[in-house]
C-alpha cells in the first residue's frame, strides 16, 4: 500500500515507519526537516504550523495514498488540515489520541470509549478538541480511525510512567545510583501500558478493516500493573534494590494542575477494539521493558 505517515522521526511515528518499510509499504513521510527520516522512506518537508506549507507539500507530491497516518495532531486545527488536505488523497485516516481525555472523576473502571466529562485543558484538552474535529466534520468519502493509547513505552522515549518521575530521562542513572523514586499517591495509581511496536502493528493492522471505520478505540497492552510496579520491573532488570517515597496527591496536585489527568487509574475496556478484528497487543511489561532499558543502556 501506498502509506503517509505525518511525523515519521519521532518515537511512535519513527516505529511505525519502520514497521510500515518492514511490512513492505511505500512509505511517504512528512517531517520538518529536522531529523533524518528512516531509510527506504520517501521525505517531503513542512512545517505543520504553517499551514499553507503543509498543504503545497502534500498537494505538489501528487499522490493519492491508501491511507494517512497522523501521528501529531495535537489541536483542532492539525485535525481540520487532515479534513481539508487529506480527506481527497486518501480513503482512510488514523489518527494518534491519548488516553487521558477523560476527565479523572468521570472515570469508570476498566473506561470504555464512551465518557460522560471530557479534560478541556491542556495537551489533553487539545487532543479532546481533535477528536471532535472529525466526529463533527464532512470528512467526504475518507473514513477515520482514532487510537486512544495508554503509557505508551519502548526504545525511543523516555522511562516513567507518573510524577515526579514522569518520563525522566535521569532515571535508570538515579535506580542505579540508589537514589529514592518519589512518586504521587506512592505510585499505586493501575495503568494499562502498550509497547510501542504492539502500537505500530495495530495501527498497520486497521488499514482497510471496515470495522474500524469512524470509530475510536481504547487501546492497551495485555496487562495492567500499578505505577509502582512499572518502576519495580526496571529496578529488576537493572538489577538494583528499589525506594518509593509517597508524595501525598493533595500535597502535589494543587501546585501542579496539568498533572491531574494522568494522576488516576488509566485502566481499559478493549473489547470493542477486539470486537473490530484488531490485532490486539501482546507484548509483556517486563518484555518490552527490557527491550526498552537494555535499549536506554547503550
Amino acid at each position: 500500500m501506498k502509506l503517509l505517515i505525518l511525523g515519521g522521526s519521532g518515537f511512535v511515528s519513527g516505529h511505525l515507519v519502520q514497521k510500515a518499510l518492514e511490512y513492505g509499504h511505500e512509505v511517504w513521510v512528512l517531517t520538518r526537516g529536522s531529523k533524518p527520516v528512516p531509510a527506504g522512506a520517501i521525505s517531503l518537508q513542512a512545517d505543520r504550523s504553517d499551514s499553507r506549507a503543509f498543504k503545497k507539500v502534500i498537494e505538489d507530491a501528487g499522490i493519492g495514498w491508501d491511507a494517512v497516518l497522523d501521528c501529531i495532531c495535537m489541536n483542532a486545527e492539525a485535525a481540520g488540515q487532515d479534513v481539508e488536505v487529506v480527506r481527497d488523497r486518501t480513503k482512510q485516516l488514523l489518527v494518534i489520541s491519548t488516553d487521558i481525555v477523560y476527565e479523572p472523576a468521570a472515570r469508570k473502571f476498566p473506561q470504555a470509549e464512551e465518557c460522560e466529562n471530557w479534560v478541556a485543558d491542556g495537551y489533553a484538552g487539545n487532543k479532546r478538541l481533535c477528536e471532535l474535529e472529525f466526529l463533527n466534520a464532512d470528512t467526504g468519502g475518507m473514513s477515520w480511525t482514532i487510537l486512544r493509547p495508554g503509557h505508551i513505552f519502548g526504545p525511543g522515549s523516555q522511562l516513567g510512567c507518573l510524577p515526579l518521575h514522569q518520563r525522566d530521562p535521569q532515571l535508570i542513572k538515579r535506580l542505579i545510583a540508589h537514589e529514592p523514586i518519589s512518586l504521587v499517591g506512592g505510585g499505586h495509581f493501575l495503568l494499562h501500558p502498550v509497547y510501542v511496536t504492539d502500537l505500530c502493528e495495530l495501527m498497520l493492522d486497521l488499514l482497510g478493516n471496515q470495522k474500524a471505520r469512524n470509530r475510536i478505540f481504547c487501546v492497551g497492552g495485555p496487562e495492567v500493573i500499578e505505577c509502582r510496579k512499572y518502576y519495580q520491573i526496571i529496578a529488576d532488570i537493572l538489577k538494583v534494590d528499589i525506594k518509593i517515597e509517597d508524595i501525598p496527591i493533595e500535597d502535589f496536585l494543587p501546585s501542579h494542575p496539568e498533572a491531574v489527568p494522568s494522576v488516576c487509574h488509566r485502566i481499559y475496556d478493549l473489547s470493542e477494539l477486539k470486537a473490530a478484528g484488531a490485532k490486539m497487543p501482546e507484548t509483556s511489561v517486563r518484555e518490552g521493558m527490557k527491550l526498552h532499558v537494555d535499549a536506554s543502556l547503550k
